[in-house]
């Protein structure tokens, strides 16, 4: 894959650049600013919480942690914006394909890198180390690629109404499934408890003794529709136990989150309409789906583990809103500079996450050049936590270094 020709200054730009390719430099861009945090900015943050704790840096620092179970803060973006990027993506890389080698190339595409997609995600969870049933089947890369998979298939079949009605109804009918579908009450008793214990289990539900009582319409954690089927028929290991937070049934509105992605890319493909309106129309976007998720998550709560559709419409307003500064930034104003180490990211975003994972996070090999004496010297000397805050800077560096090293030898793995 050739490194695009708009990765370049300003200055050294032809005015007459396609708008088509040049587009791609702020997609690129948010995807690496999105891997920026899931690689391990968030510790980077951590160690200022430790180092002062303010209300400002404990705000942050609690922002960057998951929502227990209801609620929505930032780092419950991380995971939806990334799926909506791959949704804007592929209006571009699908697109070039069909008018380059008509549908069939596309398809080709579409299932060799979900495939590729999917086996990562069994290594990355321990496919190659673990025996089964010891695997997990459905996790983070898992979904990323059925979301891709779905959601290339409907760009390459149908028109953006038909999309538009597919989307509508995958989050509608997963709100309707979850509020009116009964299923069993797993919410073990007395008696399956005792019965559990003296099996050995230290899972509660892992015998499913479980009461002939059916109920509908709960979003309590591990007592809804989702978690039941995952429970009932989601094979190998599951992240909570008895249930998945990318299990079977949240697949279907994830896939919808993509598809909010290739409306967002149809917007920037689209060259009738001016550059200046199209960021607005991204923000008023964003802004709109976010009051109705919220809305909407009166009755049906915003809920990431279980992907429920006002989620979708939180999460894909704010990647809208992102979506939408990034492109004015960085293609309206043409501000491209000081976003390039976010492009190397973006640009190796599947390397990056696995390489990751198989050297445990880029603080790793960083504690090997700022910890121990070095990380107490500074704790004793500067301040406490500030020899965590070298640490994170450090892998930082050392992430956006091996980025660059990929992106300058043209190896590229994204989605």
């Amino acid at each position: 894959m050739a490194v695009p020709d708009e990765i370049k200054s300003k200055t050294s730009k032809p005015a007459e650049k396609s708008e088509s390719s040049r587009r791609l430099i702020s997609v690129d861009a948010l995807r690496g600013f999105d891997m920026f945090w899931i690689i391990g900015a968030d510790s980077l943050v951590y160690a200022l919480n430790q180092m002062s704790r303010t209300k400002p840096t404990e705000f942050l620092a609690n922002q960057l942690d998951h929502a227990n179970w209801e609620g929505f803060r930032f780092y419950d973006l991380i995971f939806p914006l990334f799926v909506f990027i791959v949704g804007v993506s592929l209006v571009f890389s699908l697109g070039k394909i069909i008018a380059r080698t008509g549908r069939a190339g596309a398809l080709k595409r579409i299932i060799r890198r979900s495939l590729l997609l999917f086996a990562l995600g069994i290594f990355y969870s321990g496919g190659l180390t673990h025996r089964w049933p010891d695997i997990r089947l459905m996790g983070v890369l898992n979904r990323i690629a059925l979301a891709y998979f779905f959601t290339g298939l409907f760009f390459c079949f149908f028109k953006p109404r038909a999309l538009a009605a597919i989307g509508a109804g995958l989050l509608i009918g997963y709100w309707a499934l979850m509020t009116f579908i009964p299923f069993p009450d797993v919410r073990p008793t007395p008696q399956t408890q005792a019965i559990e214990k003296e099996s050995g289990f230290t899972q509660p539900g892992q015998l499913n003794l479980t009461g002939t009582n059916l109920i509908r319409g709960t979003f309590i954690k591990g007592v809804n529709l989702a978690n039941y089927i995952d429970q009932k028929y989601l094979p190998g290991r599951k992240y909570d136990g008895t249930w998945d937070p990318e299990g079977i049934l949240s697949t279907l509105p994830a896939i919808a989150t993509c598809l909010l992605g290739v409306f967002a890319g149809m917007l920037l493909q689209n060259q009738t309409v001016d550059d200046r309106r199209k960021a607005v129309f991204l923000l008023s976007f964003g802004v709109a789906s976010v009051v109705l998720g919220w809305l909407w998550g009166s009755q049906f709560p915003v809920i990431k583990k279980i992907w429920t559709s006002s989620y979708v419409l939180v999460a894909g307003g704010f990647s809208a809103i992102l979506l939408g500064v990034f492109y004015h930034i960085v293609d309206v104003w043409r501000w491209q500079k000081w976003c390039q180490p976010f492009v190397w990211m973006g640009m190796n975003s599947i390397t990056l996450y696995m390489t990751a994972n198989l050297i445990g996070e880029f603080t790793r090999p960083a504690q090997r050049l700022a910890g121990g004496d070095v990380k107490a010297l500074l704790d004793g000397h500067v301040a406490e936590g500030s020899g965590d805050l070298m640490i994170s800077i450090i892998g930082l560096l050392l992430a956006f270094w091996f980025a660059r090293f990929l992106y300058q030898r043209k190896i590229f793995l994204r989605v």
